[in-house]
């Protein structure tokens, strides 16, 4: 899915981004199964917190977008992660041992990158939200995409790996690349700079999201 245009551009100046996430422990333990189940389920339900928060930042974003078919495309995407996402998360946990999630806090990375995408979703631009909310769109696709040629000898990690790899799902995907190609090139510099520095932002919280799920982390007091 790698392009070119304004997209391209943002997806070169976050390879390395990319490249740290592609080679994240967790991301390994998916495919040759060694990933502690904990691990997963720390990230299983600090991904459900994040999803509702990106479903509403989703819609928040859309709002703003300059014609219908915009503000149509990102209030489909708000519902099907509602629908999808959250139903595959739902399913999981209780097979990962927890019952109500609801018990478990929300975790410092998943409360920060939350926080950020919400603020600059209901603060900046139209631009300012869809370079915010685009890696997660990106780099998932991405991975789902690799991970998927590897495959994994645990059922539970199949499934997750599954979602991101379907086709429906990289539809998705491209639509909202499509868009974005078409509003990066009506940037002026300044608004394209801070979109810029969005989009980096974002993949850098993708990468700690990651890697916070890899140490469950938890608040230090």
């Amino acid at each position: 899915m790698r392009r070119d245009g304004w997209t391209g551009r943002l997806w070169a100046e976050a390879a390395g981004i990319y490249a740290a996430i592609r080679d994240h422990p967790f991301l390994a333990g998916l495919t040759d199964g060694r990933l502690d189940p904990a691990a997963f389920a720390h990230y299983v339900v600090q991904d459900a917190y994040y999803l509702n928060d990106f479903a509403r930042t989703l819609a928040v974003v859309g709002s703003k977008a300059p014609t219908l078919a915009g503000v149509g495309m990102f209030a489909r995407h708000a519902a099907a992660t509602v629908d999808v996402e959250l139903a595959l998360h739902e399913s999981l946990l209780p097979e990962l041992g927890i019952d109500n999630p609801d018990t478990v806090p929300v975790a410092p990375t998943t409360r920060v990158y939350t926080s950020y995408l919400l603020a600059t979703g209901y603060g900046g631009s139209f631009a300012d939200g869809l370079a915010a909310v685009l890696p997660c769109y990106w780099i998932y696709a991405e991975v789902g995409t690799e991970l998927v040629t590897r495959g994994s000898p645990d059922p539970r990690y199949q499934r997750w790996i599954d979602t991101y790899a379907d086709e429906q799902y990289q539809t998705l995907v491209d639509e909202v690349l499509t868009l974005a190609d078409g509003v990066g090139a009506t940037l002026g510099a300044a608004e394209e700079a801070r979109a810029r520095e969005h989009f980096a932002t974002a993949a850098r919280y993708e990468w700690m999201f990651f890697d916070a799920a890899w140490r469950r982390e938890v608040w230090p007091v």
